[in-house]
């Protein structure tokens, strides 16, 4: 059985949780998450904790316990605390400036780009080269750090371009023989 999908979630006292036939809704201080449950997989609420049951010891059903699980943990954990990802925008004249509901990037290109904030996530700007991204949705907000950083990603040549905060970078030397 999975050792993932059998560990109860525990559940904070402002957690709560709406278990349906489809889909399980979490809702805390930071906001609502709702989770689809793949067929097969149930969930029951005992004493503060959470726990995901398998019908059956079928092959997509075994497949998808431990992620199932791993979702709801996430969705909980989410509106709890909250997901963060950080971004840093390395290269000369390389910035963004933050709007009302967009962020605008200039990026070397011919155009600035300007970047439209989806609702329930939150984008803030420091001294134009750091950019935080947070939100409740980890699934959102690890999709929109990644859509952000494909906006210009780091040159292997120069290291120009955007990264995530702590990403270690090879830098390729380049065509130094070439006289």
């Amino acid at each position: 059985m999975s050792r993932i999908g059998k560990k109860p979630i525990p559940l904070p006292d402002k957690v709560k949780v709406d278990v349906k036939s489809d889909t399980v809704v979490v809702t805390g201080p930071k906001g609502t998450v709702s989770n689809p449950i793949p067929p097969g997989i149930k969930f029951q609420q005992k004493d503060k904790q959470l726990l995901a049951i398998r019908q059956d010891d079928s092959g997509p059903q075994r497949a998808f316990h431990g992620l199932a699980r791993a979702l709801v943990a996430n969705a909980v954990r989410g509106v709890t605390e909250g997901f963060t990802r950080e971004l840093e925008i390395v290269g000369v004249g390389f910035r963004a400036e933050q709007r009302k509901n967009s962020v605008i990037f200039t990026l070397g290109f011919s155009h600035p780009i300007e970047y439209p904030i989806p609702p329930g996530i939150s984008i803030t700007v420091d001294k134009q080269t750091k950019l935080v991204i947070t939100g409740v949705d980890r699934q959102q907000v690890g999709q929109i750090a990644a859509n952000i950083r494909s906006l210009k990603k780091p040159d292997p040549y120069k290291n120009k371009g955007i990264r995530y905060t702590g990403e270690q970078l090879k830098k390729k030397a380049g065509k130094a023989g070439g006289k």
